[in-house]
């Protein structure tokens, strides 16, 4: 089996577990709101990036809506000719427009957003930060741009079971920095950093 049909067997495999863990935890999304540690807004601030779930995505509202409250300019991302991300400045209350993929996205006289703090739904993640999206690239480019003009943490919201030990990655994937889940935080980029220092890394030979 090819690495491309191996990922998207995962995908479909993903897509099952996700759909069952959405059916087991209707609470998700708030329990998740409650968990999220507001110290990630205090330091990667004040421009936050959310995303309007679609099919058993966990929802990001309660959470985003908490954010706003504490002060959070909030973006979403709209899909652009050519098929790029980027992210346009939007508040609750404010107008949506359909989009591809069944994406409800800001109106392209939205102004442009440079969020500092980004939100990811996803299939799966792992422990290094590895994060299995949809196969089309487009949040690994959109936060390759982010991060080429300035700091850009990313931070999976996902379902508990969606965290696997290890996921195959490619060069251009962009790693994810944390992630938050009902039950809590997984801080991935300190153990990134550990697994690093491993002995059994390549690093510590």
């Amino acid at each position: 089996m090819s690495d491309q049909s191996g990922k998207s067997a995962l995908r479909a495999e993903m897509r099952v577990l996700r759909e069952e863990a959405a059916a087991r935890d209707p609470d998700a999304a708030e329990r998740l709101a409650e968990a999220f540690p507001m110290k990630l807004l205090e330091r990667y601030g004040p421009e936050v990036a959310g995303y309007v779930a679609i099919g058993s995505e966990i929802d990001p509202e309660p959470l985003m809506r908490r954010l706003a409250g504490a002060g959070a300019e909030l973006c979403l991302p709209r899909v652009d000719a050519g098929g790029t991300i980027s992210y346009r400045r939007w508040g609750f209350g404010e107008p949506l427009e359909q989009g591809p993929f069944s994406l409800k996205e800001p109106p392209a006289e939205a102004p442009i957003g440079h969020p500092t703090l980004i939100l990811t739904p996803l299939l799966a993640f792992d422990r290094a930060g590895n994060r299995l999206g949809y196969g089309k690239g487009h949040y690994d480019r959109a936060i390759s741009r982010l991060r080429e003009n300035g700091r850009a943490f990313a931070c999976a919201l996902a379902y508990g079971p969606q965290m696997l030990d290890a996921l195959p990655a490619e060069a251009h994937d962009q790693p994810l920095d944390w992630a938050v889940t009902p039950d809590g935080s997984v801080p991935l980029f300190m153990m990134r950093n550990l697994g690093s220092l491993s002995p059994d890394s390549p690093a510590s030979g």
